[in-house]
C-alpha cells in the first residue's frame, strides 16, 4: 500500500494555476513521467506551462477553433507561436467529448454518448473532465504515447485546478484510459 498526499483547493479555477503546475512538476519528477498535458483557453496557462514545467515534454491543448465563435481561435496566433518558441507542442483539435455529438444535441435536443461520458466525468469536477479529454486528444494527435503515464492538468472555466496521473488511450479506446492518481482538485463540486 502507498499513501500519497492529495491537495484539495477551496476554490475552483485561476487562483490555483501556479500551484497546480508546481504539484504536477513535482509528481512527474517523482514518477519519472516525461509528458505533461495542459489545457489553455485564452493562452495565459499555455504561456506559463513551458516555463513552470521546464524539462518535461509539454503539450498545450487549446479549445477547438470555432468553440466560442465560428471561425475564431481563442488563443491569438502570436501567443501560439510564443508557446512553441518556448518548446511546447500546441494542439488545436475537435474536442473528444464535443464535436458532432454537440451538434446533434444542439439541433435535436438530445444527448449523445460522448456528452454523457463528459457529464459523468464532471462528477469529479470540470477539471477532471478536461484532463481526461485533453489526454485523449493528445494521444490521438500522436503527441503522447498510450504506453507511458502522463500528467494532465485541466480546470474550471479559466486557469487550472486539477492534475491527474493518467495512463493515456486513444479516443476509440476510451475505456483503456486509467486515472491512476489525483494530484489535486477543487473540493467544491
Amino acid at each position: 500500500m502507498t499513501e500519497k498526499r492529495v491537495v484539495y483547493f477551496e476554490q475552483r479555477g485561476t487562483t490555483n494555476t501556479q500551484r497546480v503546475l508546481e504539484l504536477a512538476a513535482r509528481r512527474a519528477r517523482e514518477l519519472r513521467i516525461r509528458s505533461i498535458v495542459v489545457a489553455t483557453t485564452g493562452g495565459t496557462v499555455g504561456m506559463m506551462a513551458p516555463d513552470a514545467l521546464s524539462g518535461f515534454d509539454v503539450v498545450v491543448v487549446t479549445h477547438s477553433t470555432g468553440f466560442a465563435e465560428p471561425g475564431r481561435q481563442e488563443v491569438p496566433s502570436e501567443v501560439i507561436d510564443e508557446i512553441r518558441r518556448k518548446g511546447a507542442h500546441v494542439l488545436t483539435a475537435t474536442h473528444v467529448f464535443g464535436g458532432v455529438g454537440r451538434a446533434v444535441r444542439n439541433r435535436f435536443k438530445t444527448y449523445q454518448t460522448e456528452e454523457i461520458v463528459a457529464q459523468t466525468l464532471r462528477l469529479m469536477g470540470q477539471g477532471t473532465k478536461v484532463a481526461v479529454e485533453i489526454t485523449l486528444m493528445a494521444a490521438d494527435a500522436g503527441l503522447i504515447s498510450p504506453h507511458y503515464e502522463v500528467i494532465a492538468c485541466g480546470g474550471t472555466g479559466r486557469g487550472l485546478d486539477t492534475a491527474l496521473v493518467l495512463k493515456p488511450a486513444h479516443a476509440q479506446s476510451l475505456f483503456d484510459l486509467e486515472i491512476r492518481e489525483v494530484i489535486c482538485k477543487p473540493r467544491v463540486p
